[in-house]
Order: structure tokens, then sequence, then C-alpha cells
């Protein structure tokens, strides 16, 4: 891989991580599961379905660690520390993982596939996971990770597809399809935006999400504060607007008859 791909993604890493800390922000953690919006959507259900990164999140630190270590790319070569061995390619690498603590509280163990993009000017990589466990977290699928450039500095971001199935010690899965793009939006004179948009679908508990759309937030906010995501929850159609920028937790539902109602996220 030459030298710039290798920075871009990089890049795409720094992104990620960044995006990580971001989402752990704006995720809230004492959601009252017995909330109701409606009776067919809950507070829960709608806080599970736009955080679903933060289950994958520490696969994105490993591939992170991996990149880093991988100063040689253009050549066939192995590297390992105690808890892990990598063997690179010109086209990528495969890494097998033995207990590594990777986000400071579970251990990852398994193989992972990494294959770079065929075109040595992007950044991108679509990385493999076949019985990838982080602690009792089994991971099955690929994840494509792309740097978006563009001629402008107005705006820095990556697009993740994913087609991943997690599932838990408990028996319960969670699966998500689709495309996201993550972004950092700048304005000359205005706070800086972190944006989510894209068309994904998140399979849970034997319902299915359909979600897209596009939100913003300051990166002081702690909840989405703007834009409008579409959710059809097996078939019902909920658009949840998040407000007009204005930094606080509420959300407007309206359904398919025009009826309404603000919620508390």
């Amino acid at each position: 891989m030459a030298n710039t791909t290798k920075m871009m993604i990089r890049k795409i890493n720094l992104l990620v991580t960044a995006g990580i800390l971001l989402c752990s922000l704006s995720c809230s953690e004492d959601a009252n599961e017995d909330t109701v919006l409606t009776q067919e959507l809950s507070q829960t259900e709608l806080q599970t379905i736009l955080d679903t990164d933060e289950v994958t999140s520490a696969l994105d630190t490993a591939l992170a660690e991996l990149y880093t270590g991988n100063s040689n790319s253009n050549k066939s070569f192995q590297t390992s520390n105690d808890c892990y061995t990598a063997e690179y390619t010109e086209t990528g690498f495969t890494a097998t993982f033995n207990n590594c603590v990777l986000n400071g509280t579970e251990n990852a163990n398994g193989t992972l596939t990494v294959i770079y993009g065929a075109d040595s000017n992007t950044a991108s990589y679509t990385a493999t996971f076949e019985d990838f466990f982080i602690g009792n977290i089994k991971i099955n699928g690929t994840r494509t990770f792309t740097l978006n450039t563009t001629g402008t500095e107005e705006a820095i971001s990556f697009t993740i597809n994913s087609n991943i199935t997690v599932e838990f010690e408990t028996g319960e899965t969670i699966s998500e399809n689709g495309t996201k793009t993550f972004a950092f939006v700048f304005a000359e004179g205005e706070d800086t935006l972190w944006n989510l948009s894209g068309s994904w679908t998140v399979q849970l508990d034997g319902d299915t999400y359909t979600i897209s759309g596009d939100v913003s937030k300051t990166l002081v906010c702690e909840h989405w504060s703007s834009g409008v995501m579409q959710v059809n929850k097996n078939g019902l159609e909920v658009a949840v607007d998040f407000g007009d920028g204005t930094c606080d937790n509420m959300a407007t539902l309206t359904y398919p008859d025009g009826t309404s109602e603000e919620i508390t996220l």
C-alpha cells in the first residue's frame, strides 16, 4: 500500500475513534425501559437502533492498532505482541487474537481478515469477522470503511458499510445491514457539527427496523439536536424530528395519521 494511502487510512481510524467517543457521550445510559413512545415503538428500541456501533467499537480499536503496527505493507511479513499475531501482504492482513484487552474490560479472541481497497489512491478497507469474540459477544460479517475526500475543507467524513450480526451470551442477536456516513462539518463562525446520515436496517428480537435520514449535533450536545430520521418498524412509519439545533434532549415523533408526540431522549 502506498504511503499516501496509509496516511489516509490512519485518518479513517482517527475519525472512527472520534466517532466512538462522541457516540459514547451521546448515548443515554439511564433510559427508562418502561417508557413507551407508542404502542409499537419504545424509547429503548429507538436508542438501540441508533447506537449499534457501540457494540462493535472494540473492533475498530483492534483495526487501528493493527494499521499502526503495519509499517511495511509492501512486503509480506508477520508481527505479533503478547496477545495477537498478524500476517501482512500487499493486499491486506490476517490477524488472530488470543485474549487481547481492547477496551479495558473485554478480551478479543478469534481471527479477522482485512482487504485493502483495490484502488491504491482510495483509503478503504473491508474487515471480515468469522466467530470473532469480544468477551462473550460473538461477531460475524463484514464492515467496509471508506474515507471520503472532497475538493473543499468544509467537512471530513468516513462511510461504514456494514453487514454484521452480533450474538450475545443470552442468545439475543442484533444484525445491521446498510450504510452510515459520519462527518465533522465546519462553517466559518459556526460550531462544528457531528453528522450522521445514511440508510440501514437493524434486526432485533424478531423485529425489523429500517432507518434513514440525516441528523446533526454540535460537539457539546449530548443528543442529536437537528434533522429528521425515518424509522420503519415492521411496516410502521415513524418520523423522528430532533429539532432545530437547540441542544436539548427532546424529539418529536410523527405517525402516518399525522399524530405527533414529543418525547424525552
